[in-house]
């Protein structure tokens, strides 16, 4: 059925910007409807409604505020082991629980008071508005800086105080939330990175036997792995401490040593470096005896340990670190202190 066919008085009537629709013709049978008139909110006529609105918003802010502080304090306080019964789901790690739980209302809050904000103290006005080419006139420009002038009037960010202001405490707080967990990334460079278990008086244990060395163990063109005195692989730290501390121990006839600070280091041409590669930190496990060279085989990193391990080939940035050893009272190898440079990969803070 046509537009033709229906009576004059069923048609839609002409709606402009006021609520007046057009008449369906012809050219168009489907006019446009209009929009229903506007219904007031009671925050629009009730002060007192919209002022108990602002405080909901504050409140769901601070809350927001809260929940990151103790995202904070979860973090820092609850140990990483530790665990906890949740009904029905059982024994959880209570330091997840924590931070999933602080972290999830935190976001909530923030997003919660946004949307009460908008749907209850903010302009609701339906506008019809016209479509327009994709490339703006200077009329829609100057429209657009009006409407968003108009929107943050309508905000009434500088009446509501209390709103505004917990607003920006809950935004500036809730980021340190992803600040704190930039500690996951490793341990400080001034604590664990510079420093290792070997100091002074250490004995260096064959790997291998779990014996400590001697001199007459060490022969010319052999290979032998050391750890510290003391550091037994049942103990809890050991994977963290032998990363750092585990040594490549060779012998080299001492008219072979070209680096004098690397001659005076070692013990009857008994040298000792850091078994960690300086790249990315893999065990160096390759020696070459006719040219004193030791080979990474993770990247093909290769250092002349006759020449104070420097780097001959390879990505390594530098050279492997030297333990600096002698030989105590009962005739057994010993450090005469810890490394001097940091081992392993370099980081921001090497120097």
């Amino acid at each position: 059925m046509s537009s033709q066919d229906i009576p004059e008085e069923n048609l839609p009537a002409e709606q402009d910007a006021h609520g007046t629709v057009g008449v369906a013709d012809d050219k168009n049978p489907f006019a446009d409807p209009g929009l229903p008139p506007h219904e007031h909110r009671v925050q629009d006529i009730d002060e007192r409604a919209a002022r108990r609105s602002e405080r909901t918003v504050a409140m769901l802010f601070t809350v927001s505020m809260l929940a990151t502080v103790g995202f904070i304090a979860s973090y820092v306080g609850i140990p990483h082991d530790k665990s906890i019964f949740v009904f029905p789901i059982g024994h959880i790690n209570a330091l997840n629980f924590a931070l999933g739980l602080t972290l999830g209302l935190a976001l909530f809050a923030i997003g919660a008071g946004a949307v009460h904000w908008a749907r209850t103290l903010m302009s609701d006005e339906e506008i019809a508005d016209e479509r327009h080419p994709i490339e703006a006139s200077p009329e829609v420009r100057a429209k657009v800086h009006a409407d968003f002038k108009q929107g943050a009037k309508e905000s009434a960010l500088g009446r509501r105080k209390l709103i505004r202001n917990t607003m920006f405490g809950a935004l500036a707080l809730f980021p340190l939330s992803g600040v704190m967990l930039l500690r996951d990334l490793g341990p400080l460079p001034g604590t664990k990175l510079r420093h290792t278990m070997w100091r002074k008086g250490l004995q260096l244990v064959n790997m291998n036997t779990n014996e400590p060395l001697r001199p007459s163990d060490v022969q010319v063109g052999s290979l032998t792995f050391a750890k510290p005195e003391g550091l037994e692989e049942h103990d809890e730290e050991f994977q963290t401490e032998i990363a750092k501390a585990a040594l490549m121990i060779v012998r080299i006839q001492p008219d072979n040593i070209k680096d004098k600070r690397e001659l005076e280091w070692s013990h009857e041409g008994i040298v000792a470096y850091s078994k960690i590669c300086t790249h990315v930190g893999c065990p160096i496990s390759l020696y070459e005896q006719q040219t004193h060279h030791v080979l990474c085989p993770c990247h093909q990193s290769t250092f002349d340990l006759s020449d104070g391990a420097r780097v001959i080939f390879g990505p390594a940035g530098h050279a492997l670190p030297q333990l600096r050893i002698g030989v105590n009272d009962q005739g057994y190898l010993e450090a005469l202190g810890d490394f001097e440079e940091p081992v392993g990969p370099a980081f921001w803070e090497r120097g």
